[in-house]
């Protein structure tokens, strides 16, 4: 098993940087990369959906990132101590029918020893918006850094 720096117990420093490193990820949009962040056997909420090991949380990505075409996210540090990280999100996609939506959530987050989420809890509520409403405009892929923050957009 490879261990995925920054490690706990983590520090506010640490702490920003392993949620920066998920949202880079998570903004890939690519299910596979993105389970390699998590526990063989991590244990996922997702909404109403629960998945369990990395084959399921791939599974449940590809599902998810073939009805949230143009998918665009950012996480923001809530809370951590020690080996637990609380995070704020917000995502823009559309659907099929070019319908978009601004999703926004809260995620809890469990890692082992070896910096891998051991579990996570999601819950989110998804607001339609209009197109002219959307604050997510970089190309798709990794947020560039002089984006502004979710708390510098006001959400």
């Amino acid at each position: 098993m490879t261990a995925r720096p920054p490690l706990p117990p983590f520090t506010r420093e640490t702490a920003i940087e392993k949620v920066r490193l998920a949202e880079d990820g998570w903004n890939t949009r690519d299910p596979e990369r993105v389970a390699l962040a998590y526990s063989k056997d991590s244990r996922w909420r997702n909404r109403a959906e629960f998945a369990t090991g990395r084959d399921e949380i791939v599974a449940l990505l590809r599902r998810k990132w073939t009805r949230e075409l143009d998918y665009r996210l950012i996480k923001e540090l809530w809370a951590f101590t020690g080996n637990r990280i609380a995070v704020r999100f917000a995502y823009e996609w559309h659907d099929d029918a070019g319908n978009w939506f601004r999703s926004y959530g809260n995620e809890n987050w469990e890692f082992d020893e070896d910096g891998l989420m051991r579990a996570r809890h999601a819950c989110i509520n998804d607001l339609p918006i209009r197109e002219s409403e959307r604050k997510f405009h970089w190309p798709l892929g990794r947020r560039p850094d002089d984006h502004p923050s979710l708390s510098d957009l006001g959400l």
